[in-house]
């Protein structure tokens, strides 16, 4: 497959990716496919790429389909994966745009170039012994995770709380529900959200559909409210409004606030970092991490990570090319689905208000999964 507007120049590039999750493999992934002769070094602290948005399916799925350790990846495409991190100030990515060279331990690591895609922090909620957050379900399955904090036998009317109304919230809460009921597990679980409904940054349909579907399955839902503290025995939440405390019965929360992305690098429309308006020609940024120039989609979401990590890795090839012409990042979300549980799902196609849901959002949404599948393993169906 050959690559617009590239025309190799000289030795092949040597490019360090930093981050390995949705935005960094399909930036690495695109690099080989382009230029097998390219040297591509990964450096991320773990020893692994998560599928962070199938965790949930743990409750159903082994979480061995979740991880895809470096180790295979470097068989795979020739790369070489360094585990450490890296978190650079302004004056550091400076240094290494002007030095292309990064010091990682003991290692002098010298590159052409440089692409962050370290992703965005989760926010971090007050936890204790009685409180799990998403970190907590990339370590362990689900089901022990839930055996270990609440412990079935003798439960029964005890309250498992889920602290967050959006996509990922939504989508263990289902998982939950559908657990217990198929296995007739003796607790009850709530929805503790700071929105008036659930999925609040969508249309309101997708809230009204997740709303019936949790009348039906008996899930109780706290709307207003912000989570505070989860004690032995109760949640301490506070209404929004008024900064009003009270306690409801809890013996198990579990924290889905959403990302903190903080800080994001900017970037030009190309994907070439900026700092005080300045371009570092040589560093990019892709995934989580980025705010690209618009009127490209900055989601926090995969299906935008890989776009990013994608045009990226086209654009350091193009920039070392002879010809040096770049592709610009015009990506809008091509549509959004949240699952429900293993037969249900609710989303939007194509544009905002054209909903779907049910076993047809479900099959779409797998659809979308395998297509991220495929590019791990070499081959790429992404047209756009």
């Amino acid at each position: 497959m050959l690559l617009p507007f590239y025309v190799p120049n000289g030795a092949a590039p040597k490019v360090v990716v930093v981050g390995g999750g949705y935005a960094g493999l399909a930036a690495l992934v695109t690099l080989r496919e382009h230029c097998r002769s390219a040297e591509i070094a990964l450096i991320d602290p773990q020893d692994h790429h998560l599928k962070i948005t199938h965790l949930h399916e743990s409750f159903r799925r082994p979480m061995a389909e979740f991880r895809l350790p470096f180790a295979m990846l470097e068989r795979r495409f020739g790369i070489r994966h360094l585990q450490a991190a890296l978190t650079p100030d302004e004056a550091t990515l400076r240094r290494w745009n002007t030095d292309r060279l990064l010091v990682v331990g003991d290692e002098m690591l010298p590159f052409d170039y440089l692409l962050l895609a370290n992703g965005a922090e989760y926010r971090g909620l007050a936890k204790n012994g009685q409180a799990l957050d998403l970190a907590d379900f990339g370590r362990q399955p689900g089901p022990e995770l839930l055996d270990r904090h609440f412990g079935f036998a003798g439960r029964e009317g005890r309250f498992i709380t889920v602290v967050g109304g959006g996509p990922t919230g939504i989508q263990f809460l289902f998982e939950i529900a559908h657990f217990v009921r198929d296995r007739r597990l003796p607790c009850r679980l709530r929805l503790v959200d700071a929105g008036a409904a659930p999925l609040s940054e969508f249309n309101p349909k997708l809230g009204r559909y997740v709303m019936a579907r949790m009348a039906d399955l008996g899930i109780e839902h706290v709307s207003g409210q912000l989570f505070r503290e989860q004690g032995p025995e109760s949640v301490v939440v506070e209404r929004r409004e008024t900064g009003e405390l009270s306690e409801l019965p809890s013996a198990l929360a579990l924290l889905f606030a959403g990302k903190a992305p903080g800080d994001r690098l900017a970037t030009n429309w190309f994907g070439q970092v900026t700092v005080g308006g300045e371009v570092l020609e040589r560093t990019f940024a892709a995934g989580d991490c980025s705010r690209y120039r618009m009127p490209g989609s900055n989601a926090l979401s995969a299906q935008t990570a890989v776009r990013k990590g994608k045009l990226a890795a086209r654009n350091i090839l193009r920039h070392s090319g002879a010809l040096k012409v770049l592709e610009p990042y015009w990506h809008q979300d091509l549509g959004y689905v949240i699952s429900m549980g293993p037969s249900d799902s609710v989303g939007w196609i194509g544009l905002e208000g054209n909903v779907v849901a049910g076993l047809p959002a479900t099959v779409l949404k797998e659809v979308v999964e395998a297509q991220y599948d495929l590019l791990l393993a070499g081959v790429d169906t992404y047209f756009i």
